[in-house]
């Protein structure tokens, strides 16, 4: 064997590799040009600059899991660029075996972020598969079940000025009409609620808990991990003694938000995956207070 394949050095080489060149530029970061440092006009100020598609290890709860997020700051006209590597380092300063996914953990990030980076607001995104510890109805059987969050802040001077909560769950729906019309049964499907939900700074800690029993609570039926014969029974009879339309639905869920108060305004949207169409229904509904 040739003797300059007996090391990775030798192999690197013989598969193309070449040795580096000796370079003129400088290699010390005090020499180094700052192209993002650039002071002078460029044309315009920017709303939001930053990363998207960061995958960080959050917790809710007792749950750890992975976040997906979206860091930005505002720019101003007479500035290059940001400095990426500074959004990461402001999320570090608050790791603690992952990130604590609630607004005033979010609040103390943007705040860092914006003070480092020297401008006047900056703005989160964070998406994360909320796990949490969910009944059986009737043999009260422990599981985990799961909802998709999205947390949304803006800070601007170390006021918030725009947070909300998305959060999309499955649920059972029992058609009335097929109830109606039929001599027995009724068919039902599985429903995807979404709430995007404007609120206030102050929030109580069971936000998320509030929000998702309205939209679990008013649906034909909640869903479940873990069944056994007697909470099938519980889950099926329900659905039956509360047939709902994605009208109903939409209505009911909206209802209950109205009264929350630190809900200044929502969307609404419930699609059910027809289980005797071959289309969804669903209904959309925006409201403000």
């Amino acid at each position: 064997m040739d003797n300059n394949l007996a090391t990775r050095e030798g192999r690197w080489k013989h598969f193309g590799s070449v040795d580096p060149i000796k370079g003129t530029k400088p290699t010390e970061k005090e020499l180094m040009t700052d192209l993002q440092n650039s002071k002078k006009d460029f044309l315009f100020e920017i709303d939001h600059v930053g990363i998207k598609n960061l995958t960080y290890p959050v917790r809710i709860g007792d749950y750890q899991t992975a976040g997906t997020f979206s860091l930005s700051t505002h720019l101003a006209q007479d500035e290059k660029g940001i400095n990426m590597s500074r959004i990461l380092e402001s999320v570090e300063a608050h790791y603690d075996k992952g990130l604590p996914l609630d607004f005033d953990t979010l609040k103390t990030v943007l705040i860092t972020l914006q003070t480092t980076m020297k401008q006047r607001s900056a703005s989160v995104d964070v998406s994360a598969v909320w796990f949490f510890d969910r009944f059986s109805p009737v043999t009260n059987l422990k599981a985990v079940g799961h909802a998709d969050v999205t947390l949304s802040q803006t800070v601007e001077d170390e006021t918030v000025t725009e947070q909300t909560v998305t959060i999309q769950a499955a649920v059972t729906t029992l058609c009335p009409c097929s109830k109606e019309i039929s001599e027995y049964s009724a068919h039902n499907q599985r429903g995807i609620v979404t709430v995007k939900a404007m609120l206030t700074e102050a929030v109580p800690d069971d936000f998320k808990e509030q929000l998702l029993d309205a939209m679990e609570a008013n649906a034909s039926s909640m869903l479940y991990p873990i069944l056994k014969r007697t909470d099938e029974k519980a889950v099926t009879e329900r659905a039956y003694e509360n047939p709902r339309f994605v009208e109903d639905l939409l209505r009911l869920i909206a209802a209950d938000l109205v009264e929350l108060p630190f809900v200044t305004g929502f969307e609404i949207e419930c699609r059910n995956e027809e289980s005797i169409h071959q289309h969804d229904a669903f209904a959309r509904l925006h409201y403000t207070k």
